[in-house]
């Protein structure tokens, strides 16, 4: 068998490891050379998994058709604002072939559409589309440090089948039949690991960044649920597992774009230093309009929205964050 995964990054990468050790003839479709010539001389991505050695049987490609050649899964891990663009390019090649996997956490900012709903609409109706979330940074899994995550479709048996080929032992693969949940459960995550990047950065404590991740949670959950997700998946890994790994881990880049806001750093310096894409940013933004749109309470989405497009001083927003009417817990949910 042979799949391609779309994308050159640090969890494009970390799969190719995954599926290239289960023996599977795996092509990684790259945008630069000198990634494509790494890869394929040192068995290494030194630009975004330095040090981790890749198997023989994944090689990379720039060249679309070589890439998709013979290839019966696709594995998407672009940027959400890439996929319209490369579904658009690549259709001769990815409209040929049933299933595809999206592991894109994120939200398109301009159709304000998840990736699971713009591949549905743009791919062949016969073709099987499956989301791929839950707590997982891309070196720990690398490394092959345990990990959790979740595969979701809308038929069990084909979901089982993909669950059965991602599953390593130590990455450990469930299935659930709700992967728009899933996809929005991953994409508002990032804006929470903003604010609590933010918290962390300001030394506001361990309290304040429990409770930003509490009530991040709920922020989610409201949202989340007029958008079509299940109640449960917000519970499970997709929701608070993947919630407090990017909210409480380093390795998170939007827990780091958050943090170094938090000591007065410039947003356009840090997302020219991070040279990877925190999703977060873009999606602060749709969350902002969607919750205008659903007449919903967002409030720590609001104010990373104003600290990351209005210059809001984090200090001010904290401040109206906690002068807040008080209220009961679980109210509007």
């Amino acid at each position: 068998m042979k799949i391609t995964i779309v994308g050159g990054g640090s969890w494009g990468t970390a799969l190719a490891k995954i599926l290239g050790e289960k023996k599977f003839e795996v092509s990684l479709l790259v945008r630069r050379e000198a990634v494509y010539e790494a890869i394929n001389k040192e068995k290494e991505n030194p630009f975004y998994l330095p040090g981790i050695k890749l198997s023989e049987k994944v090689k990379a490609e720039l060249e679309p058709k070589k890439a998709f050649k013979d290839s019966q899964i696709i594995l998407w891990t672009i940027p959400s604002f890439a996929l319209k663009e490369n579904l658009e390019n690549l259709k001769t090649y990815v409209n040929k072939i049933t299933y595809h996997i999206s592991g894109i956490k994120g939200i398109d900012w301009e159709t304000k559409k998840t990736p699971f709903n713009i591949l549905k609409e743009t791919l062949p109706k016969d073709c099987k589309i499956f989301v791929l979330g839950g707590p997982s940074f891309a070196k720990e899994v690398a490394l092959k440090l345990p990990t959790a995550v979740v595969l979701a479709g809308e038929k069990e048996e084909e979901t089982k089948k993909m669950q059965e080929l991602l599953a390593m032992p130590y990455f450990r693969v469930y299935r659930s039949d709700d992967p728009l949940g899933v996809e929005i459960a991953g994409a508002l995550k990032n804006v929470i690991a903003i604010a609590s990047g933010i918290s962390d950065g300001l030394e506001l404590g361990l309290n304040a960044r429990a409770s930003l991740i509490a009530r991040g949670l709920i922020e989610i959950v409201r949202l989340g649920s007029k958008l079509g997700g299940k109640l449960y998946t917000f519970y499970g890994l997709a929701g608070v597992g993947d919630l407090v790994l990017t909210c409480t881990g380093a390795l998170s880049r939007n827990y780091q774009v958050g943090y170094k806001l938090g000591k007065g750093e410039k947003l356009e310096k840090i997302l020219t230093d991070l040279r990877q894409v925190a999703e977060g940013v873009k999606t602060a933004k749709v969350v902002r309009e969607l919750a205008k749109k659903f007449e919903i309470e967002l409030p720590i989405c609001e104010e990373v929205y104003r600290v990351l497009y209005e210059n809001e001083n984090p200090k001010t927003s904290l401040n109206r964050l906690l002068s807040r009417t008080l209220k009961r817990e679980f109210e509007n949910l």
